[in-house]
């Protein structure tokens, strides 16, 4: 059984729909869903799910090894990383280099970056006037957005679209795609 941890900092609609997705699965087992944020929509989600969700703080997530032992207490082999916006310390990166995954929504390398997340991203996709869009689902590394894609899906973006119906196109592919993903990718290994 591969254990997995999900990082979320919002309302964890993405962590909702990949736990549910895994929930009679015998080979995926989400273990555990961690959050740096006390008022993230997610921790309901896990208590209603049943699935365990620990709050950390910044110091614990940067300057000490809490989180870290979290994770190998739990015997944790993949991090997913589904809406959560802090960047990831190197001791994380390196104790799970290749078994931690993002989900960014937009074509990387596009659209990516500090600060590039959520509606800060479809805006800027609509202000350029961009025909598509879309996710990808990547490695992560020690530079935002940076670590190698494994997936890619588009969404095409009409002249009357706007950042509320581009951030729905790509909510819909993240749904649709990212669990699927996780599962391939998980069970390859």
């Amino acid at each position: 059984m591969k254990e997995l941890a999900i990082f979320a900092s919002g309302s964890g609609t993405n962590a909702e729909n990949i736990i549910k997705y895994f929930k009679s699965s015998n080979e995926i087992n989400i273990a555990l869903v961690l959050t740096n944020n006390p008022q993230a929509g997610v921790i309901d989600k896990c208590k209603e799910l049943g699935v365990e969700c620990k709050l950390f703080t910044r110091e614990e997530f940067r300057d000490n090894d809490n989180v870290l032992n979290i994770l190998i207490d739990a015997k944790i082999d993949y991090i997913i990383l589904a809406g959560f916006l802090w960047f990831v310390p190197a001791a994380l990166t390196k104790e799970w280099s290749g078994k931690l995954i993002n989900i960014h929504p937009a074509l990387l390398p596009k659209y990516g970056g500090k600060g590039m997340h959520g509606m800060n991203v479809h805006r800027a996709i609509v202000e350029a006037k961009e025909l598509e869009t879309g996710i990808t689902i990547h490695h992560v590394d020690n530079i935002y957005d940076n670590g190698g894609i494994i997936y890619q899906v588009k969404v095409s973006i009409t002249p009357s679209d706007t950042p509320d119906t581009v951030a729905a196109k790509v909510q819909a592919l993240e749904q649709e795609h990212f669990p699927k993903i996780i599962e391939k990718f998980c069970l390859s290994k």
